[in-house]
């Protein structure tokens, strides 16, 4: 039986990390939750079933030793919760993005390395059905060479109105660092994380400041320091594009767009619902087609990283990986801020 902690008792920690250490106490004991605020942790210790909590994470470690930890804290606290965990020899899920910098995560990645234990991240849509089926696509070669992506986590009007979301200082950006960076790494998973020649691109904040209501709640204009949205390109060296969208406010027409589209010199494919497509002949075709995108894709992620941390050879979204996702984030937001392409 391995011992589970929770440092950090908000919304995805609760709907996400507990609910599914919740369906598997045949193999966990919910020993711990960590919460600066004692009484939110307290209720979410007693809501979500877990023994104790602690409103120390250095306490709950040296009293519980856990084996499994969430890490689900604003991001500006993932490197050193994520350190901490580590270096008592605990296997950690930390929820995106890895951290603030791409330094941050290239030392957790190595830290991991070095400890031999599983670091892995919540990037829970690449473990959608959809994403399985397009990444074999791509590998069989069914769309040939694809030489442009398009990923785009757009929303019109979704500034999130409750925890940090709009404070650059606790989140390190708005959209890009909250939902693009999903939309990024779903792409870059199919794609087998080519190598990244130069990245640009432009953002702006022309909204969110001088309104304070959306359909995600409300929040305060005068401390709404993040972007609305961001527009990158990122070229590969092996000569193909990627585009990335993302928004949490922006006067387009549909309500929220979530999605990576792949355009193949044999095909062309989009991710939720997957589908496959092409032309014979003036005659459009379709290849793989699914009518309903796979929405079990967190359950899918903590499935992998228990199933991991219990000793299973499966794919999880690893500490490399998230290194190389945080290294692309951290160039878009130097590229936008300085107004000229980053060479990586």
């Amino acid at each position: 039986m391995k011992k589970v902690a929770i440092i950090g008792a908000g919304q995805v920690a609760e709907k996400v990390h507990a609910a599914y250490y919740l369906t598997r106490t045949a193999d966990l004991e919910l020993v711990a939750v960590v919460d600066p605020d004692e009484k939110r942790g307290a209720d979410f210790a007693t809501q979500n079933g877990f023994a104790r909590s602690y409103v120390d994470a250095g306490t709950m470690f040296a009293t519980e030793k856990p084996d499994l930890v969430s890490i689900c804290t604003p991001n500006r606290f993932h490197f050193d919760n994520v350190m901490m965990a580590l270096r008592h020899g605990a296997a950690v899920m930390c929820e995106k993005p890895p951290a603030m910098t791409a330094n941050e995560a290239k030392t957790m990645r190595d830290f991991a390395a070095e400890k031999g234990l599983t670091l892995a991240y919540d990037f829970h849509h690449r473990f959608a059905t959809d994403m399985t089926e397009v990444k074999r696509a791509y590998a069989d070669g069914m769309l040939g060479e694809v030489y442009v992506t398009k990923a785009k986590a757009l929303r019109r009007s979704g500034v999130p109105g409750w925890g940090s979301f709009t404070n650059k200082a606790l989140q390190g950006g708005g959209p890009l660092i909250d939902i693009g960076i999903h939309m990024l790494d779903a792409a870059m998973y199919v794609l087998d994380f080519p190598k990244v020649k130069k990245v640009t691109a432009k953002m702006f904040q022309k909204i969110g400041t001088k309104k304070s209501e959306g359909t995600f709640g409300t929040w305060d204009p005068a401390k709404y320091d993040v972007e609305d949205a961001v527009f990158a390109f990122i070229e590969f060296e092996n000569g193909g594009l990627l585009e990335l969208e993302t928004s949490f406010v922006l006067q387009m027409k549909d309500k929220a767009v979530l999605n990576v589209e792949f355009f193949g010199d044999e095909a062309g494919a989009t991710l939720f619902p997957a589908e496959v497509y092409t032309d014979r002949a003036g005659e459009l075709v379709t290849l793989l087609k699914r009518d309903v995108a796979d929405e079990e894709r967190h359950v899918k992620s903590m499935e992998a990283f228990v199933n991991r941390a219990l000793g299973a050879d499966v794919m999880v979204a690893d500490a490399e990986q998230g290194y190389q996702i945080q290294r692309l984030i951290e160039a878009i937001y130097e590229s936008a801020e300085k107004g000229e392409s980053v060479y990586l």
